[in-house]
């Protein structure tokens, strides 16, 4: 399947020192492992009476005393997105996707839907993305952050957010800004160990 665009969206905020330290050494467990107790950070969401536990993205739930990860269930909502989500537009509906779980927006929140069919036609349009290699091995969780972090601090430079239609410019400004914006999340990514194109 082809994604039209993969941006980095940001949740409520964006991850601490403390946290992007710890991303250093937390490595995402694979779907069915069983672990013996939830990373302090975890929130707790209810669905058709049944608990889940998300952390970093990875959900969880318990088994006896132990939790194993698992994929939420459709129709699960979250009030923010995890962070480091992406967005991907698919045949003109705008998905957001966390490894691969997806969420549509609603009144209500971001609601885990369907993963959407491989053969259903992806719209074309101008990518904002950026090839990002971990020089120095970074984990996949520090990945996000760094990359969440400098989208922010790109956004914050140069006024182009590419989460928004348009970059929330005005037509006349926007590959002026666009420009920018990848120019300043280069900056930021390189000066963090990265290699990008």
């Amino acid at each position: 399947m082809l994604i039209s665009s993969l941006v980095v969206l940001p949740a409520s905020a964006a991850p601490g020192h403390a946290e992007t330290e710890r991303h250093k050494t937390y490595r995402y467990p694979s779907r069915g492992a069983v672990v013996d107790q939830l990373p302090r950070a975890h929130r707790i969401y209810s669905h058709n009476g049944r608990k889940y536990h998300l952390n970093d993205g990875v959900w969880y739930r318990s088994v006896g005393n132990r939790y194993m990860v698992v994929t939420p269930p459709v129709g699960l909502v979250l009030p923010a997105l995890p962070v480091g989500a992406v967005l991907a537009t698919i045949a003109g509906v705008e998905y957001y996707r966390y490894g691969s779980v997806y969420y549509k927006r609603g009144p209500d929140g971001y609601r885990v839907v369907e993963t959407p069919a491989e053969n259903t036609q992806v719209k074309e349009t101008v990518s904002d993305d950026l090839f990002v290699y971990p020089r120095q091995g970074q984990s996949v969780e520090l990945q996000a952050s760094d990359r969440f972090e400098c989208h922010e601090w790109a956004g914050e430079q140069t006024g182009y957010d590419p989460t928004l239609s348009g970059g929330g410019v005005s037509a006349d400004q926007r590959s002026s800004k666009r420009s920018e914006y990848q120019r300043a999340m280069t900056a930021c990514l390189e000066a963090r160990g990265y290699s990008v194109r």
